[in-house]
């Protein structure tokens, strides 16, 4: 079963492994995430828990968002995600999940926004090589050819510049090196997508071993 947490990236740093080895991790806050809604088959046609992070002010709550979150006695949240493939036996309205839910060694996806890089071109968004500088040529920086004279059009998937980033993107089988209960931190190995104080979702891996 699915075991998830949300939070938010803290920025990277590394430690070091029993065996003198460096590790670069990402440090991810997740403080208690509650469960603000279990959903059934019966009722909604699939099965899911939906938590809520990173609690806000009264006063940005409409109506609704203030009635929902009173079911599970809490404050109105900035954040809310669902979780599927859960044994809904495990989770009562209201309850919190802490980052204990998750050990070290775990292998879990982590999902993020990635860093909007605004409006780029195809050297910088798609890695392609520029043409020469000098001797006269007129091709730098460009997108280079079109796509064939027939069919007179530019096919679907041509490299072109456009919007860089801001994508949702889930990187996995990463290792949790470690959990530290008391400061709601989960040492991540490697680097996740997004900037810091981005939203990230931590849940067990999909394809693990």
């Amino acid at each position: 079963m699915t075991k998830g947490i949300l939070g938010r990236k803290i920025g990277m740093t590394q430690v070091f492994a029993e065996n003198g080895d460096l590790i670069p991790v990402t440090v991810i806050e997740a403080a208690p995430n509650v469960v603000l809604q279990k959903k059934t088959v019966e009722v909604d046609g699939y099965e899911s828990v939906q938590l809520g992070f990173d609690d806000k002010r009264e006063k940005l709550s409409n109506k609704p968002e203030k009635g929902h979150v009173a079911k599970a006695n809490t404050a109105p949240k900035r954040f809310i995600r669902e979780l599927r493939n859960v044994n809904l036996a495990d989770y009562e309205i209201g309850q919190e999940v802490k980052v204990d839910v998750f050990a070290e060694g775990d292998v879990v996806d982590v999902t993020g926004t990635t860093k909007g890089k605004g409006f780029q071109g195809v050297i910088k968004r798609h890695g392609q090589s520029r043409g020469p500088m000098t001797h006269g040529s007129r091709y730098h920086r460009r997108p280079g050819s079109m796509g064939p004279v027939a069919p007179n059009r530019v096919f679907k998937q041509k490299k072109l510049p456009g919007q860089m980033g801001g994508n949702t993107v889930t990187i996995q089988n990463l290792h949790i090196v470690k959990v530290d209960a008391e400061r709601n931190l989960l040492l991540i190995k490697g680097n996740v997508p997004g900037a810091r104080k981005s939203l990230i979702r931590v849940k067990s891996a999909i394809k693990a071993n």
